[in-house]
């Protein structure tokens, strides 16, 4: 499995009317953020800790929530908002 990011729930519901260069920030970071995981948790599958809580990432023209779940190697996208 390869680590990747996703909305969650789905990309209609977090990106509905949100202007297209605060997605593409958003979406930029979140490749950003998998790669870094991937680095870090070299077989998420097989991580026995507990997930490391969620954080807030600063865009240009806003910000958003994500949660990293490495046994999924998922970077997921939960909240956007914009300024």
């Amino acid at each position: 499995m390869n680590w990747s990011w996703e909305y969650d729930p789905n990309e209609e519901h977090l990106i509905g009317g949100a202007p297209a260069a605060l997605v593409a920030a958003v979406e930029k970071r979140a490749d950003e953020l998998a790669l870094a995981a991937e680095a870090l948790y070299l077989d998420g599958t097989t991580h026995q800790d507990a997930s490391p809580k969620g954080e807030n990432v600063l865009v240009p023209g806003g910000m958003f929530l994500c949660q990293i779940i490495p046994r999924h190697e998922r970077v997921y996208i939960m909240q956007i908002t914009c300024w």
